[in-house]
């Protein structure tokens, strides 16, 4: 199945911005972003198609997953 990847802010350093990735039936966001080498403690918000999404979700063919980091500072 194909699925948009959006990286957003520092996860795009040596990554990508926007990219179509295939992956098998039954792959959830976790698989996703631990593909990319990022860590779970680093993921701030995980969209599916412009809603909120738990890592467990499953994605659907066509689907879009937006990754944002955590902010810090203050």
């Amino acid at each position: 199945m194909q699925i948009t990847v959006k990286l957003f802010a520092t996860f795009r350093n040596g990554r990508f911005k926007l990219d179509r990735q295939e992956f098998r039936t039954g792959t959830d966001c976790r698989t996703i972003v631990l593909g990319l080498g990022l860590k779970e403690e680093e993921i701030g918000v995980v969209l599916v198609n412009g809603r909120h999404a738990a890592l467990d979700q499953v994605m659907l063919d066509d689907d879009t997953l937006s990754l944002f980091p955590l902010v810090g500072g203050g």
